[in-house]
């Protein structure tokens, strides 16, 4: 018998046991992978986020590695237009934005975890629940025949979450956009500012970011998706696409980025989110199971607030389980669905919000060139409601206890 079970070993799954594991709760981890699991090649962690990571005691690793961003440039391709867009935040750690490789906050967490809690190659193929003297107990099984009693499931297995569908939420929709992300690597340093480059086109938005003096991240966003994406996203294809046809008029630095890119790094991935009202008036949780991370609130990556969120949720349930933890560090279930239940409520608004406010600021800033789209995007969108989006990212989660 486990007492809890997290089924997902992304950054919600390993942000979630980090924080059980500080409370003294034993958790184990049910990974699909052979290996730390991420998709993408990296990750915006603003404010909201670095409150969280302080409350799990694992902020410092990341920032001593990398530098944060305060201001970003929008060009409009067709007008030539820039727009200057300002992050301001306090100084300080839990005050600033930064990007980071995708896969560093799973090694910062995974270092917090004790030998196995992690268990690999591990595919969920049922879960089920039934009552053992008075209480509610999940079972769950495994591809390789194994089965698992737990007092209780988290589900944190992405956007296509096998216990966020057993608990009957919609599944995910296509945006109708697509991305391709990726890596540029100069080996003897790009000479770029520490500042978020973005250009926008009718039905495209492109941008670039650097990660550090050699690293550069860059992103393109589309509505039909590329040549080569049903193709498995052969990164041959994907970046000929991009530097070929997709992006060819656009800013020949940004170019010049796309073609150092590492192949190695290159994904195609369509822009998936879940409808808000599922979230609001949807099963979140039942029978001491509930979701967290992308497993609940898929959202498309426009105001990049996804990973943010996940590191959020883990730390709002942790401190709603911890009140159903004996001194033992074992879990009460006769008391611990009261607490998922209170944790669902606090989330679900917030992540509604936040999942419309991402779909929203990316229709307005690829969908159409007409006259009013412009002055949406360009009048209304730039100068007064991105200002007010942002300040959704230096929301804090608050500490574990």
């Amino acid at each position: 018998m486990e007492e809890v079970v997290i089924v997902g070993g992304g950054i919600a799954g390993l942000a979630t046991v980090v924080a059980l594991k500080k409370v003294g709760v034993r958790a184990l981890v049910l990974e699909r992978s052979e290996g730390l699991r991420a998709t993408g090649s990296a990750l915006s962690l603003f404010p909201n986020a670095w409150h969280a990571l302080d409350a799990l005691g694992a902020s410092d690793k990341l920032t001593s590695l990398y530098t944060p961003f305060s201001k970003g440039y929008v060009t409009d391709m067709k007008t030539k237009a820039i727009q200057e867009v300002r992050y301001s935040a306090c100084k300080g750690s839990g005050g600033e934005q930064r990007t980071v490789h995708r896969k560093m906050p799973l090694e910062v967490l995974a270092e917090e975890l004790p030998p196995n809690t992690i268990r690999f190659s591990s595919k969920l193929t049922s879960i089920e629940t039934q009552v053992e003297q008075g209480s509610s107990i999940c079972i769950l099984a495994l591809e390789d025949g194994t089965v698992i009693k737990s007092k209780v499931v988290i589900g944190c297995d992405g956007v296509h979450s096998r216990i966020a569908h057993w608990l009957g939420l919609g599944a995910p929709v296509d945006s109708g956009r697509s991305a391709i992300r990726g890596v540029a690597v100069y080996p003897r340093g790009h000479g770029f500012n520490h500042e978020v480059q973005q250009f926008v086109d009718v039905s495209k938005r492109a941008g670039f970011i650097p990660l550090n003096d050699k690293e550069v991240y860059w992103f393109f966003a589309c509505k039909a998706p590329p040549k080569g994406a049903d193709m498995g996203g052969d990164p041959n294809l994907l970046l000929r696409e991009v530097a070929d046809n997709l992006a060819k008029d656009f800013p020949s630095v940004y170019l010049d980025i796309v073609g150092h890119s590492d192949l190695s790094t290159l994904t195609w991935a369509p822009l998936m989110f879940r409808y808000p009202w599922d979230v609001m008036l949807g099963n979140l949780t039942r029978a001491n199971v509930t979701v967290a991370g992308d497993a609940m609130h898929p959202m498309t990556p426009d105001l990049g607030q996804g990973g943010c969120l996940a590191l959020e949720d883990a730390v709002v349930l942790d401190r709603h389980i911890r009140n159903s933890v004996s001194k033992r560090g074992e879990i009460e279930t006769r008391h611990v669905g009261f607490a998922l239940e209170s944790y669902v409520r606090e989330r679900r608004w917030r992540a509604a919000t936040l999942i419309t406010a991402s779909f929203l600021s990316g229709w307005v800033q690829q969908d159409g060139s007409s006259w009013w789209m412009k002055f949406l995007r360009d009048v209304v969108f730039y100068k007064f409601l991105l200002g007010r989006a942002v300040s959704a990212s230096r929301y804090d989660c608050g500490k574990l206890c």
